[in-house]
């Protein structure tokens, strides 16, 4: 039997975690709301790779410093909405690791990354269009940190940890 798939996300300081994941749990479907507010670097790494990207992990994450991010507002999903982040240290970063998985990368992550937090999906769009009003409409930008990188096991319901990369550098 393959491995579960693998799972990796940002991990967030606590106060950015409780403000994005309380949006999370105020508007996603609640019998669809199985995982915390997250920011997915990728979707779908292999399991059986789970050594090598847990060294990959390690290497990357004890010279990268927490990163600066800034949430700065709403964008649409057709049947949801997310708040875009800006963090060009993170893009890089995840850059860097595509680099190393270019062979186990799904089309989805092999694709363009869009860093974002989903706060609503699996509605109407009406209703998706009613939250992106009402969030655009109030929204103002707000700076965040990137404190490391969490890997989840995926079974096909809600997502188990498998392992967590605290960003160990130091600032310039």
């Amino acid at each position: 039997m393959e491995p579960a798939p693998l799972i990796l996300t940002l991990r967030f300081d606590a106060a950015a975690f409780a403000r994005l994941d309380g949006l999370r749990r105020a508007h996603f479907p609640p019998e669809r709301n199985h995982i915390p507010a997250h920011l997915t670097l990728f979707h779908a790494l292999p399991g059986a790779g789970r050594t090598e990207i847990e060294e990959n992990l390690r290497v990357a994450c004890a010279g990268t410093p927490p990163m600066a991010l800034r949430v700065t507002g709403p964008r649409p999903l057709g049947r949801g909405v997310a708040l875009e982040v800006e963090a060009p240290a993170l893009v890089a970063l995840r850059r860097l690791l595509a680099s190393h998985w270019r062979e186990w990368l799904t089309p989805q992550d092999a694709g363009g990354f869009r860093p974002h937090v989903t706060v609503q999906n699996k509605v109407t769009p009406e209703a998706a269009r009613g939250l992106l009003a009402e969030l655009a409409a109030a929204f103002q930008p707000w700076e965040a940190r990137a404190e490391g990188l969490l890997l989840w096991h995926y079974r096909g319901g809600p997502w188990e940890a498998a392992a967590e990369f605290p960003f160990l550098g130091r600032a310039p």
